[in-house]
């Protein structure tokens, strides 16, 4: 009996030195939980033995149980570097199709030719679909999809508006010429112009151009006036509905053009105040094959808005104080094709792309997983485990929502082991080891002291 009671120490011994092994083995495996060998005694007796004098038949491994502290936290440079602080795995699958799923601490992740999220092993990472605003529409996991990463953002957007905010001078003088004489390939002709990048409907920019000409104040004394022409790549474009119409000068450029243009007209009180535009809409033809040589939709047209408040003075409108000439605001509304440039990661986990065109667009949600037992899952290598009976089924969430940590972008979690520690393990294992080893020598020392008597 006493060499089965060594021979179950021994073999005690050396399961933690094992586990203690292979806990300093992946010190560097980043997202790796420390195992702990837990060891019961045995004890077995028959109904009629006696209890009190009955003797212990040695150690038995009851288990190798992982331990699921935090580990610390190392920053990198990679926005796909995923970090949990607090509950939650990380759900995998080894296809897009696969209803497999495994479950890591370890986020490693990078694209791979598919531009799919995926871990070192080629598992998949799985996130909640999402609104245009970024709020999930479910967070089950039945629902979750491996995420993808699109390099482009879409069709472009055509230009449909302009807004301007701008100063005209007051103290300007009128140019005596205009409208007959207005040339935009001649300063002389008008007073100031600015431009803005309008973009048609495949994407391709344009420049599009404003000439502000100061009107006689004889004619209107009244109000100050301002007529506005437009141009698009140097060809000029028509404001339907507008007055002071001049000879095309651009026409031997614009074959099939009108041969007069009309210019919007923007009137100013004697106080500096924006108070009429003529037309009420101020809107360019359509831009012709002339101007988008590329094949766009040349019906395109372009609001030029001033930002008219007839009920009194409005920050966002144009003035006419004695100041110079000034542009304090000039947006539009249309987009060119996009690039993806970045990649930003919430917290909670929502993964916004950033493009080259300034445009972000929400893609999708990580999803977090948790268990009842975490110690109850089942290891599969790699730094992942799966669902078993004793784990409970999988409970899935957003980052930072009920019990569920957060997610650190360009962050790693590294191995919650501590090696000092493991070390002293390691020492008290091998002694463990020699005192069983030694306990059975004096057992076979004994059985050979008594065949020897005679």
């Amino acid at each position: 009996m006493s060499f089965n009671i060594s021979l179950s120490g021994l073999n005690a011994a050396q399961k933690d030195l094992d586990v203690t092994s292979n806990n300093i083995a992946n010190v560097n495996t980043t997202g790796f939980k420390e195992s702990r060998a837990e060891f019961v005694d045995v004890y077995a007796a028959s109904l009629l033995a006696g209890g009190k004098t009955k003797v212990g038949d040695g150690v038995l491994t009851a288990d190798v149980a992982q331990q699921f502290a935090q580990g610390s936290i190392k920053f990198t440079n990679n926005a796909l570097d995923l970090a949990i602080t607090g509950n939650g795995f990380f759900a995998t699958v080894p296809e897009i199709d696969s209803l497999e799923k495994t479950y890591t601490r370890a986020g490693e992740f990078k694209l791979n030719a598919d531009n799919f999220v995926v871990n070192s092993s080629g598992g998949h990472l799985l996130g909640f679909p999402v609104n245009p605003d970024g709020s999930s529409s479910s967070v089950a996991l039945s629902t979750a999809e491996p995420i993808r990463i699109p390099t482009a953002s879409g069709a472009p957007q055509q230009t449909g508006e302009v807004d301007i905010r701008m100063n005209l001078p007051a103290g300007d003088a009128y140019i005596t010429a205009a409208p007959v004489g207005f040339d935009p390939t001649d300063p002389l002709t008008f007073n100031h112009s600015t431009s803005i990048t309008i973009f048609d409907s495949l994407g391709d920019s344009h420049i599009m151009t404003y000439y502000f000409v100061k009107e006689d104040p004889a004619v209107t004394p009244a109000t100050s006036e301002w007529t506005m022409y437009t141009a698009v790549d140097g060809i000029m474009v028509d404001v339907p509905g507008g007055t002071n119409n001049i000879a095309n000068p651009t026409l031997a450029n614009d074959p099939g053009g009108p041969a007069t243009i009309n210019g919007a007209t923007l009137s100013f009180s004697s106080g500096g105040d924006f108070v009429a535009q003529s037309p009420a809409l101020i809107t360019t033809a359509a831009l012709n094959a002339n101007i988008l040589t590329n094949g766009a939709d040349t019906t395109q047209t372009v609001i030029v808005d001033f930002n008219l408040d007839t009920a009194g003075p409005n920050p966002n409108e144009p003035t006419q104080f004695a100041s110079n000439f000034e542009v304090t605001s000039l947006e539009q509304d249309g987009l060119a094709v996009g690039r993806l440039t970045g990649l930003d990661i919430d917290a909670d986990g929502l993964v916004r792309a950033t493009y080259s065109n300034g445009t972000s667009e929400p893609l999708s949600r990580i999803a977090l997983v948790n268990f009842a037992n975490n110690q109850g899952l089942t290891q599969v290598g790699g730094t992942s485990w799966k669902e078993s009976l004793v784990s409970g089924e999988p409970l899935a969430g957003e980052g930072g929502s009920g019990t569920f940590g957060t997610i650190n972008s360009s962050a790693l979690e590294q191995s919650n082991v501590n090696l000092t520690s493991e070390l002293i393990d390691l020492i008290s294992a091998q002694r463990n080891f020699q005192a069983n080893s030694r306990s059975l020598e004096v057992d076979n020392q004994l059985n050979q002291t008594i065949l020897q008597i005679r």
